[in-house]
């Protein structure tokens, strides 16, 4: 009899070996008694274990099996059964036509809007685990599937970690990468819920930026200590969901989002429309525009600028819009151009000057800023008419109130002058939970038809950070 037609548990025989780990081989087999296709993995233990040591890391990850058996969700991997073979646990799971996230990533990072997607169904089986008291343990792109047919799903719930566990304990020695911990395990605390957050959010960092949030080291212990550390790089490649992974990787695991919230925001994310960059069309510029059309503006101190030249600055001027974004999901564009005042007939074009050219005074901004979080976290939509209209545009209004359903109050405090059009302040944040925060932000602060606009907000490091 070969390896691939062994018989486990007199039920389920091997057909094909289909992965491997540190931790464990999986195969494809077929279940005898259902006749149906199912995926068995078998845990290994590591070499030099007592006897004493090997049994608890056994029993342990029978534990664990049993109680990943209790989910079911379309984007959890089955667990149906966990089986005993020449004293070693099996596990008997749902078989699903699939790579790994890790394995993808080996092509380079992916998009933001289709890690977007991937974070929204794993945050919702992950979700799920939590309500049933299910925690992970261990998410990282190696235990997220994605399905031929488009289903992602998260494998492995806490039962390679639970061997890991006692290999820790007994040897001293961190088996695996420590890339996708978060700073409270990496200090020694138990994993629990919130560092399931934050391990898929390292995750989602690194399907888009390429590496995980604290980087990739080669000796284990020190990345370990960046970790425990817990300051993220910033994000550089992610787009819209910036806001949501910053929320994700806090530091304080209390201020975190629940898995809840995190799969509420990711969700609005993908159902919003993925808007294409697009250059504003080029008009024809005609041998002499009709009478009708003209305006007469008298400029007699102005150098005359000739037509063909006004139109193509307001074209660069247009397609070079920057759009920026915080780590709450606004986004900022760069004021829009003044606008072009076409001449009479035989008239050269000139510039007309317009309420948008005063830079707005340090009091001005400062009353902007606190009646934006003034109308916070209460009245949402009232503040969002604060915000640019490209803004608008990028991040729908359900996102940006889904991030402030978590927050009980905020305030601006602290402001000074940080040059023309910009101040910084300090905003505190009380959640829902009672964690508070205090994070300094750079505010830009520009004037569209005579009305001030908030049209970026940075966070700044916190002094001493």
């Amino acid at each position: 009899m070969t390896e691939q037609d062994r018989l486990i548990a007199g039920r389920y025989r091997l057909t094909e070996r289909v992965g491997s780990g540190a931790m464990g081989v999986v195969w494809r087999a077929r279940d005898e008694r259902l006749e149906r296709i199912v995926a068995v993995k078998q845990l290994l233990l590591q070499p030099g274990l007592s006897a004493e040591r090997a049994e608890e890391a056994r029993q342990r990850a029978m534990r664990e099996a049993r109680i990943a058996a209790r989910l079911q969700h379309v984007n959890v991997v089955i667990v149906y059964d966990v089986a005993e073979h020449e004293g070693q646990p099996w596990l008997i799971m749902e078989y699903v036509p699939s790579r790994s996230l890790a394995t993808a990533l080996r092509d380079g990072p992916l998009g933001p809007h289709q890690v977007i997607s991937i974070g929204a169904q794993a945050a919702a089986g992950l979700a799920a685990a939590h309500a049933a008291g299910v925690v992970h343990r261990d998410v990282k792109p190696g235990n997220v599937l994605l399905g031929d047919d488009g289903i992602v799903k998260i494998a492995d719930f806490g039962i390679s970690r639970a061997v890991d566990d006692v290999v820790l304990t007994a040897t001293g020695l961190l088996s695996g990468t420590p890339a996708y911990l978060a700073p409270e395990v990496a200090k020694g605390a138990s994993p629990a819920s919130p560092s399931d957050v934050f391990a898929l959010g390292a995750t989602l960092y690194a399907a888009v930026e390429g590496t995980p949030p604290f980087g990739l080291a080669d000796n284990p212990l020190a990345l370990l200590h960046l970790v425990a550390g817990g300051r993220v790089r910033p994000p550089t490649k992610a787009g819209p969901l910036t806001p949501v992974l910053l929320n994700l990787l806090r530091a304080d695991p209390a201020a975190r989002p629940t898995m809840r919230d995190a799969h509420a925001q990711l969700a609005a994310l993908a159902a919003a429309p993925v808007r294409a960059p697009t250059k504003p069309p080029v008009q024809p510029m005609p041998m002499a525009p009709p009478a009708a059309t003209m305006v007469s503006v008298p400029r007699p101190r102005r150098k005359p600028v000739l037509l063909a030249l006004a139109i193509v600055v307001v074209a660069l001027a247009v397609g070079g819009a920057l759009v920026a974004l915080n780590r709450h999901g606004h986004r900022s564009v760069a004021s829009s151009p003044p606008a072009v005042q076409p001449a009479a007939t035989g008239q050269p074009t000139t510039v007309a000057p317009t309420e948008d050219d005063g830079a707005p005074g340090f009091a001005a901004m400062v009353g902007l800023v606190r009646q934006y979080y003034n109308l916070l976290p209460g009245d949402v939509d009232d503040a969002y008419r604060l915000l640019s209209g490209a803004y608008r545009l990028a991040h729908p209004l359900p996102a940006v109130r889904l991030f402030y359903v978590g927050i009980q109050r905020v305030t601006p405090s602290q402001f000074e002058s940080a040059g023309p059009n910009k101040i910084s302040a300090v905003i505190t944040f009380v959640t829902r939970r009672g964690v508070t925060t205090h994070e300094p932000y750079r505010f830009t602060i520009t004037r569209r038809h005579g009305d001030l606009i908030i049209d970026n907000a940075v966070q700044l490091a916190a002094p001493g950070a």
